[in-house]
């Protein structure tokens, strides 16, 4: 039997391979307000007829389409880009279509016989007429007597002329005939953000080890007294653990002690107590003026305060009884506690998702983000969300960015690289990354190179932390005060986001609960500490002058545009990153070995850096503040970790002004 035919047959462009494109338009692509989305596509038809495309765009709660024409760049590929405005949902699509007049005009000028090029001004005047219908009243006018001009002409020559008028032909390009264009059935979305969700740098801390003892609570007032310390060292996030009030059933003890006593706190991702859960406060810390005054006082100091939500209750937590369908119950009567064998955590209940109340249970979640942003914050990060079903958080983001645009989610996702990328796709903002555990040249070359430049670059946002409350890795348990300066350079520098978990970080905490443990000995996620900022081997100092650094380069706030240089010493790394105008061009050399100097020679790319060959050029350290004449891309470089273990340079190139004054700019 034959087949249908098509709703019309004299559509005969082809488009196909958009790019950028994640699963062929499933989910969005991400970008920053102000940023340019380029799209490349191709597009194609039957025999020779000359073809016009165009990118259209719109945001999406708008109705009509913006478009930009596109530009035929090789072999049937077409290029355009478009401007992104303030945050929200864009969309963008290909329209093209086989264009009669651009056919006429192109094969007109190699028309040579007269009669053949007389017949042809008559058809071309015929086209003109066409579109002379189409146009503006202002524009009319003028395609008329084009048309008019080529009817009457009797010499090819004049006729030629009339033909290669371009200020006329491109009037007349401006009303095509679109009633057999081609466009793509797939609109494709951008999900656009906030600066602050391309370049952040991040500073955990317990508030209840804010204050200035071990007898003392710390308090959100205590917090509000850390601020300038925390804006010193160049930080704009401060993440806290979970604030709300801790479960005292079947509380753990220091260092994840199954047995406590009256003086012990529990641990802050053990949320829900009689005094309430999600939506409440721990009252050590103090009232939800205390917070909003301390989420206020941050942003003074340019600072965010970012929450954590962690989707589990403690035993003692209200929707226990006030929702035991929520939870998944055992034989013996008692609710299942959170495992991960062989790890065991008593002291917290799970949700099941897979309820018969599910749809209860994802509203009442939802509205858990809510409450907070009616407090003033806008930057979350979530607790384990890959064991949280894929479909709650693509509905729950979606709920809440359709009204708070500006919502900044980073997913604590330490799990398989599939799993991780789906939450980056479903609409998580940023994620943390495998960073911590990659630590020879290979390693963080290669993980680098896929995160910068593989399929993930358009929606999956790094956010690399050397340390965290449940990590300590190896390397800086061994690697003493150098290990922590040069994986705090590897993070702030590969990765427009980083952050760490102080003031642990700065203190150089290297000691493992046990030996083979990432776990700290004496962890704060069990029980409260003391600090002294004040100490003379702090790291703080040398922190900010990383932070001042990522701060003052706008190359160091994007990881698009990334790449590392041979260096003939396996323990040393080198990278550049720079802007697309290579106006800030920084280049890095790391010692990944803690213990000894280490040297080599490494080659610079230089058409990369923007530099010419034979050109000399300053490399100026922004951690030492250190200057160097480099010529050439084979430069020698040496690093003491008993000193400082890396460099970071910024690449400031020869120049000479209008009065023969020479120097270094960039």
């Amino acid at each position: 039997m034959p087949s249908s035919l098509p709703a019309d047959g004299r559509i005969r462009v082809v488009i196909e391979n958009i790019a950028p494109a994640v699963d062929g338009g499933r989910f969005p692509i991400k970008r920053v307000a102000g940023e340019t989305v380029r799209v490349e596509a191709d597009c194609f038809a039957d025999g020779h007829d000359a073809l016009a495309c165009r990118l259209l765009y719109r945001r999406d709660d708008e109705r009509e389409w913006q478009f930009v024409p596109m530009t035929l760049l090789t072999n049937d590929r077409w290029r355009a880009e478009f401007v992104l405005g303030a945050p929200g949902r864009y969309r963008y699509t290909i329209l093209a279509w086989v264009d009669a007049f651009l056919s006429w005009h192109h094969e007109f000028m190699r028309r040579v016989d007269a009669a053949d090029v007389l017949i042809a001004a008559q058809v071309g005047a015929s086209l003109i007429d066409e579109t002379a219908a189409r146009a503006e009243p202002a524009d009319r006018t003028s395609l008329a007597e084009w048309a008019k001009r080529l009817r009457a002409e009797s010499d090819t020559m004049r006729l030629h002329a009339l033909a290669e008028d371009e200020s006329l032909a491109a009037l007349a390009a401006r009303y095509p005939d679109l009633r057999h264009a081609s466009k793509h059935p797939v609109e494709f979305e951008v999900a656009v953000d906030r600066e602050r969700a391309r370049f952040s740098s991040w500073y955990e801390m317990f508030p209840r080890s804010a204050g200035a003892a071990l007898d003392k609570h710390g308090t959100f007032r205590d917090c509000e007294a850390r601020l300038p310390y925390i804006a010193k060292m160049g930080f704009d996030v401060l993440y806290l653990p979970p604030i709300h009030p801790i479960g005292r059933e079947r509380r753990k003890g220091r260092n994840n002690a199954l047995t406590t006593t009256p003086t012990d706190v529990g641990s802050p991702w053990a949320i829900g107590a009689p005094e309430g859960g999600h939506k409440a406060i721990l009252p050590e810390l103090g009232t939800l003026d205390d917070f909003k005054r301390l989420v206020a006082k941050a942003r003074a100091a340019d600072i965010e305060i970012a929450l954590d939500i962690a989707f589990q209750c403690a035993p003692d937590h209200p929707y226990v009884k006030e929702h035991p369908e929520w939870f998944r119950w055992r034989p013996d009567g008692t609710v299942q506690y959170a495992e991960n064998p062989p790890k065991k955590y008593q002291d917290i209940f799970p949700f099941n998702f897979e309820c018969d109340a599910w749809a209860e249970l994802w509203r009442e979640l939802e509205s858990v983000f809510e409450y907070w942003i009616e407090q003033g914050v806008r930057i979350f990060r979530v607790d384990n969300p890959h064991t949280k079903p894929f479909p709650f958080w693509e509905w729950a983001i979606a709920t809440i960015r359709a009204q708070y645009p500006d919502v900044i989610f980073l997913a604590e996702a330490f799990t398989r690289p599939k799993v991780m990328h789906r939450l980056a796709k479903l609409g998580f903002t940023q994620s943390y990354t495998y960073f911590a555990w990659r630590n020879t040249k290979y390693e963080l070359t290669e993980y680098f190179t896929e995160l910068s430049h593989g399929p993930g670059r358009d929606y999956f946002r790094p956010n690399c932390w050397p340390n965290t409350p449940d990590i300590l890795t190896e390397y800086l348990q061994v690697g003493g005060r150098p290990a922590f300066m040069s994986r705090l350079v590897l993070a702030a520098t590969l990765s427009a986001h980083y952050g760490i978990y102080g003031p642990a970080y700065e203190h150089c905490d290297n000691r493992p609960r046990e030996a083979g443990s990432e776990e700290y000995l004496d962890s704060e996620k069990y029980q409260q500490r003391a600090w002294d900022l004040e100490r003379p081997d702090s790291l703080a100092e040398f922190i900010g002058r990383v932070n001042a650094a990522r701060r003052d380069n706008r190359a160091l706030q994007s990881d698009r545009l990334l790449a590392f240089f041979p260096i003939d010493n396996d323990q040393l790394i080198g990278y550049g990153k720079t802007t697309p105008d290579r106006a800030n061009v920084i280049v890095a050399v790391v010692n990944l070995d803690p213990h000894h100097a280490q040297s080599g020679w490494m080659e610079l790319d230089l058409e990369w850096l923007g530099l010419k060959q034979g050109e000399s050029y300053q490399m100026h350290d922004l951690l030492t503040g250190a200057r160097y004449l480099w010529n050439g891309p084979r430069n020698f470089v040496v690093l003491d970790p008993a000193r400082v273990p890396a460099h970071v340079f910024r690449v400031r190139r020869h120049v000479r002004n209008e009065r023969d004054f020479d120097y270094f700019a960039g």
